[in-house]
């Protein structure tokens, strides 16, 4: 599936870090009976084996996802952790800086880019290396205003918020021009994980959606 067509459409991306792969796959199906169909797995470098861990993650998630949702990379830091996204089946990736060689080889190997920016300046260059969307990275910590100031002199740049992002949050990041969020705390809850409440996660997920839809009435 096509991640940006999609974005555009139901405006949410719904990512995970340091969940394991069994529980995560019941969690994703669970949010996609909820109506996400963009999901991130992302990379965690706490993890000795970050690589071939999250590569396994992402290779079982389009399996059996992949006909029905764009299955993509988070926190991808390096081209090495691009390819091994890519040779998984991976769709896009999303960074939390923007890196040259990691937007480059995207691109190369036909995946979106999102990758991270917090200035106007960065913001333009992410734009201009290749990046279908920008993701506004930590956008709670800017705050609506900064994001209403950005879109004045760059409002044909596409920017993806998130940190801070919840079914509250949701309608003011839409309203100040962003195309869509990201989370994965607000929908993977920790103590929801851990007891394997694929019910409550659920739950969480159509909150989101509700959230969107609600703001786009």
């Amino acid at each position: 599936m096509d991640a940006i067509e999609e974005l555009k459409k139901t405006r949410l991306i719904v990512l995970a870090r340091g969940v394991p792969k069994d529980v995560l796959l019941k969690a994703v199906g669970a949010i996609e009976e909820a109506g996400v169909t963009v999901f991130e797995s992302t990379f965690d470098h706490r993890r000795a084996d970050c690589v071939a861990e999250n590569a396994e993650k992402i290779a079982a998630l389009v399996a059996a996802y992949g006909e029905r949702m764009a299955i993509g990379a988070g926190t991808v830091l390096s081209v090495e952790e691009v390819r091994a996204a890519h040779a998984a089946g991976a769709t896009f990736i999303v960074s939390p800086d923007s890196d040259p060689d990691v937007i480059a080889e995207t691109k190369r190997l036909g995946m979106a880019s999102i990758p991270g920016a917090m200035t106007p300046t960065e913001i333009k260059r992410a734009y201009a290396l290749g990046a279908d969307i920008v993701k506004l990275f930590p956008a709670d910590d800017l705050g609506y205003h900064y994001i209403q100031n950005l879109k004045g002199p760059l409002p044909h740049i596409p920017l993806m918020a998130t940190g801070g992002v919840n079914p509250q949050t949701i309608p003011e990041f839409l309203s100040r021009g962003i195309l869509a969020v990201g989370t994965g705390i607000t929908v993977f809850r920790p103590d929801l994980v851990a007891a394997e409440d694929y019910e409550g996660i659920k739950a969480l997920a159509k909150a989101h959606m509700d959230a969107i839809q609600a703001a786009w009435r």
